[in-house]
């Protein structure tokens, strides 16, 4: 079948793992493309028997997959692999039958620059792209860079992509490391906070069960509320605290604990720590972002 003929894009993973499963089962289910019209490759045998069970296209490597016939129609390569293993799939790349000039290559890869993608695939058209986890249950919160040779329409195949499993947010590249530090470290946070409000019911006499489903479905609720109004946090809050009740009291205790400034700190410390494994100097990163 032609590209013209399908109905959808047509995307390739290198990597089958846990997040590029959970990317596939989007697009299907975002209808970005069929089961047919998705391919991906993995060394774990277990990995692509799950991805075949489902009706996706399977190779036990990037080669296997680059010389099919199903590659000469690839709309998108998404590289899901480990960062220490991408120059040496970039290689395949370069000496594939087909040419990757000829679809969207894009990079989930922690702290992979675009220049040391480019630099070995200097005419490719390449993106990088930080998801998080809750990627998992079609809720993730990505923000994505474009390399030199992309194109406006580019980044609209990156928001389709990961529009089928959440929000995308085009960003400078400079900006993947705070990215890193929010939405990629963010979920972490969040469950440290659900566990204190779950706690913090146990101890006002709620059955653990019930604190916890209660303190993870009010902060879905909150956060579907500041996306769906797009009003201030700030204002949302103000909405919820009366004269003297119950919520100003306990957003007072919430300011004696220093939880805004407490959580700065912790996106603030997670943006340096990927600027560090992305192999910048602690001099680069103060003079740079000041942190």
């Amino acid at each position: 079948m032609s590209k013209d003929e399908s109905s959808g894009l047509r995307v390739g993973f290198v990597g089958a793992g846990v997040m590029a499963s959970a990317l596939m089962d989007g697009l299907i289910a975002g209808e970005v493309c069929s089961a047919k019209d998705v391919m991906c490759c993995d060394v774990n045998e277990k990995a692509l028997k799950v991805a075949s069970a489902k009706g996706y296209l399977t190779f036990r490597s990037t080669k296997e997959l680059l010389e099919s016939d199903n590659a000469k129609e690839l709309d998108v390569l998404i590289l899901a692999v480990k960062p220490n293993i991408i120059s040496l799939v970039c290689q395949d790349l370069v000496s594939a039958a087909c040419s990757s000039k000829d679809f969207l290559i894009i990079s989930i890869a922690a702290g992979v620059t675009l220049e040391a993608i480019e630099g070995i695939l200097p005419e490719s058209k390449v993106v990088r792209v930080m998801p998080n986890t809750p990627c998992l249950v079609g809720i993730s919160a990505a923000g994505f860079a474009l390399g030199q040779n992309c194109t406006d329409q580019d980044a609209e195949t990156v928001s389709a992509v990961f529009g089928a499993v959440g929000l995308a947010l085009r960003v400078q590249e400079k900006l993947l490391d705070a990215v890193t530090g929010l939405s990629g470290s963010g979920p972490a946070y969040v469950f440290q906070f659900i566990e204190a409000l779950s706690d913090g019911g146990v101890r006002a006499g709620l059955p653990r069960d019930v604190a916890t489903k209660l303190a993870a479905q009010t902060v879905k609720g909150a956060a579907e509320m500041v996306l769906a109004t797009g009003k201030h946090p700030g204002q949302l809050k103000d909405g919820v605290t009366s004269p003297g009740g119950t919520t100003i009291a306990g957003v007072e205790a919430l300011e004696k604990g220093a939880l805004r400034a407490t959580v700065i700190s912790a996106v603030t410390a997670a943006s340096k720590r990927s600027m560090q494994l992305g192999g910048k100097s602690d001099e680069y990163i103060s003079n740079k972002h000041g942190l």
